[in-house]
């Protein structure tokens, strides 16, 4: 039964929220996704045409033919999914493939794969860490890190934001812990951002802590090839694990990695519990992940573009008058403070057909809400003007 008490208690927690303006309201894509969509934000409303300027699609794979065409010929020879866990008969070929490319694309010994990026950082830290161990976690990691490491017994330090003197004190504390991780997104995804990966590094050898970077807003997105920030920033030997996805730049479906050292993969192999317990990767998403890769490699994505689009944004919102988070990254953060004016600018772009979703507290500081826009090489060059104008009418 219901109790009563429940009830009022989540209906006021809900209401909280829309007196907030932080209510998430949820949109229905009625086709691909892509930097054009049709879209409804109700049963009762027709749908209409948008531009999407808030997916995780930066390489516009997501509705891409050849990705499509690399899915569907992988549910007719292979069907739709394995109905098990790897370990028991949930394991393809595909999988194998896909996990070796991956670690011959970042450089490292090994990967594993799991059902998504949350559940890679839900596998990784109770896997290898214990109570007489210690970890390290930026201020701003991704809400995944910091459930991962709540599933851990290990010692918990938070250091300030890209902070590394405050990682180094936070190590101090920590002197007789037996073994030490050190973890951070690469692209912090509400800013755009990047960690200090060199100084981080150099902090890892120094106390002797595993260096764990989660770039699932980097790999495939930035640096020149696509291999993330660790090659953006030149540091790519520098980082122990990596934590990526499948369900951002390579296809947009699902599924997340771990790669690095094979002492690592082979330990989440056997003592990851989001790895042992949850359903294979379908083996049509891995198809889809393998030709992404093998349009990334064949230099058929054009990253020097992506980042032009980005730096462009940046430049003519700024000189708009907006307050833009500087960066080089798709993620365009624009800062409007409050929540209800950051929801007032969503609404007004979307009677302009242009679809950027709102961000407020607790997701970002109080103060700080902000739209963020996500560049996609699915959308042209006449597409980001007419991004631009809508913004500034909104100045008008």
């Amino acid at each position: 039964m219901f109790a009563e008490a429940l009830r009022s208690r989540l209906e006021a927690r809900r209401q909280a929220l829309v007196e907030r303006h932080a209510l998430k309201r949820e949109i229905a894509i009625g086709s691909p996704q892509g930097g054009r969509i049709t879209a409804h934000t109700s049963a009762a409303e027709a749908p209409r045409g948008y531009l999407n300027l808030c997916a995780n699609n930066y390489l516009g794979l997501a509705g891409d033919a050849r990705i499509v065409e690399a899915a569907t010929e992988a549910i007719s020879r292979f069907g739709l999914g394995m109905a098990s866990v790897r370990f028991i008969s949930g394991t393809h070929a595909l999988h194998w493939e896909l996990e070796q490319r991956l670690a011959d694309f970042l450089g490292t010994e090994a990967c594993a794969l799991f059902p998504s990026a949350f559940d890679a950082n839900g596998a990784l830290f109770e896997a290898l860490l214990s109570d007489e161990d210690a970890v390290f976690s930026d201020a701003l990691n991704h809400a995944s890190i910091i459930d991962g490491i709540r599933l851990s017994r290990a010692a918990r330090f938070r250091y300030a934001h890209r902070d590394v003197d405050s990682a180094a004190r936070a190590f101090d504390e920590a002197n007789d812990a037996r073994a030490r991780l050190l973890v951070s997104d690469g692209v912090f995804s509400m800013d755009g951002t990047q960690a200090p990966l060199q100084a981080l590094a150099a902090l890892c050898r120094e106390r002797q802590a595993l260096f764990v970077v989660d770039d699932s807003h980097g790999i495939g997105v930035i640096g020149e090839t696509g291999r993330g920030t660790a090659q953006a920033q030149a540091q790519s030997a520098a980082v122990d694990v990596f934590v990526g996805t499948l369900g951002k730049a390579l296809g947009g479906a699902a599924g997340g990695f771990v790669a690095g050292p094979q002492a690592v993969v082979d330990t989440l192999r056997q003592f990851g519990r989001p790895y042992l317990f949850s359903n294979a990767l379908m083996p049509a998403i891995a198809a889809a992940a393998l030709r992404a890769l093998d349009l990334i490699e064949q230099g058929q994505i054009d990253f020097a573009r992506l980042r032009a689009m980005s730096i462009y944004l940046r430049e003519r919102l700024t000189a708009a008058g907006f307050d833009v988070i500087p960066g080089d990254h798709p993620i365009v953060p624009v800062r409007f403070g409050t929540s209800a004016r950051a929801q007032a600018a969503a609404s007004a772009l979307a009677q302009h057909g242009i679809l950027a979703q709102a961000f407020s507290y607790p997701v970002v500081p109080e103060g700080q809400a902000r739209l963020r826009l996500q560049a996609s090489l699915a959308l042209s060059d006449d597409d980001l003007d007419r991004v631009v104008e809508a913004f500034r009418s909104m100045r008008h």
